[in-house]
């Protein structure tokens, strides 16, 4: 072979190899595969509530993150033309994206429940502003600030003694007698981050601290744990305390999991990160102490207790803490939560595997946010903005 052949062929695969590196930077196949199977070609999510052909706006705007996450620009549209069209009555403006579509009681196809869910809009606008940054697209900014305004009118409220809060929605979470009721894992750090960013007359910094203060009231969370739902009493024009949501209970399981998630997640350098950590740290003593070492399905805040329920722990409970466990320096419980799901998922997408073995919409989607941050696709920054693995090293999707 001749020196310059031979050159030649070191050339090529060089550029092979490049190519192959940057392919595995920019492809992100659990995102492919959970879009195949839950999204479709209009830009709908299936599954993401109890019936399979109802649709959430929470499935909606976690598609649009994951989407953005994966360079998918094509899908991303799809996702929020759709739910702009159908959710929100093509005006965002005007109208928060109503929580749940599906068919009527008339058999008509539409909005099921007009009332929104503020971490769905949080997320959209999120999405929204991030991927105007990222792929220099200015309608997604104007459409985000669209509707951090309606969020700012109709979400956001001053609660005596406490500050600026969030309200899981417009309507059911103001009570008489003085009652406010919130859900911890619809607030996400970076999001607010963000938000006072591109809208810093608008409080958002405010709201974090507020949040962050009902996450560490010792009153309520006496064995660091988050709940479900928290309640908060106004006792006075200025002052008042969290209580047990009287509508739910004090369990902490399906909602308070994400929590524990979007804790790990935050940058380390934000003010509020090591005491949102500490004030959680009860989901690492209760985990130690599972005889499986997975988190508990189902925890009381105020006694610790765990309910019984044969040590079952969903595969997407791991998911969600292997972030928060890394964040608090407990490597071992991060490793036995990450082995749990790399398994697991590992075997439900092998080519011989049924359908039936794929795992649920929630497992899904927590293992999506969860591997994506593993597997240091993104990151979120201290000012809120995310960083992506893609942005230096993939053009863009078009």
């Amino acid at each position: 072979m001749s020196p310059l052949r031979s050159m030649a062929l070191i050339a090529l695969g060089s550029v092979m190899f490049a190519g192959a590196a940057q392919a595995q930077t920019c492809d992100w196949p659990l995102w492919q595969n959970y879009a195949k199977r839950f999204v479709q070609d209009d830009g709908r999510v299936l599954n993401s509530s109890m019936k399979p052909t109802e649709s959430s706006s929470e499935g909606q705007s976690y598609a649009m993150f994951f989407a953005l996450v994966g360079n998918d620009r094509a899908s991303f549209d799809k996702l929020w033309t759709w739910t702009k069209s159908n959710m929100s009555g093509a005006d965002i403006g005007q109208n928060l994206p109503g929580w749940l579509w599906g068919k009527k009681a008339d058999n008509t196809w539409g909005v099921i429940d007009q009332n929104s869910a503020s971490d769905a809009d949080l997320w959209m606008a999120y999405a929204l502003l991030e991927a105007a940054r990222v792929w220099n697209a200015p309608q997604y900014r104007a459409d985000a600030q669209l509707l951090l305004a309606n969020v700012e009118r109709n979400l956001i409220v001053r609660v005596p003694g406490l500050g600026k809060m969030l309200l899981p929605g417009p309507v059911g979470y103001v009570h008489a007698g003085g009652l406010w009721r919130f859900n911890p894992s619809y607030q996400v750090l970076a999001q607010l981050r963000r938000f006072q960013k591109e809208r810093p007359n608008a409080g958002w910094n405010e709201v974090a601290e507020s949040n962050a203060r009902m996450l560490a009231d010792s009153a309520n969370n006496p064995h660091g744990l988050a709940a479900n739902w928290v309640g908060y009493r106004a006792t006075s024009a200025n002052t008042g305390l969290f209580v047990v949501d009287p509508f739910s209970d004090d369990l902490g399981s399906y909602d308070a999991i994400r929590t524990y998630m979007w804790a790990g997640m935050t940058a380390k350098g934000d003010p509020l990160a090591a005491a949102m950590l500490k004030s959680l740290g009860g989901i690492s003593r209760a985990t130690a102490a599972s005889a499986s070492g997975f988190p508990p399905e189902k925890i009381h805040v105020l006694t610790g207790e765990v309910e019984k329920n044969n040590g079952y722990s969903p595969m997407g409970f791991s998911a969600s803490t292997i972030a928060f466990f890394q964040a608090r320096g407990e490597t071992a419980l991060a490793q036995l939560q990450k082995a749990k799901v790399d398994d697991a998922l590992a075997k439900a997408l092998a080519p011989s595997a049924p359908d039936s073995a794929q795992p649920i919409y929630y497992d899904y989607m927590l293992s999506l946010f969860s591997q994506g941050f593993a597997d240091q696709k993104y990151r979120f920054e201290q000012d809120g903005t995310v960083k992506l693995s893609w942005e230096a090293a993939c053009a863009v999707t078009r």
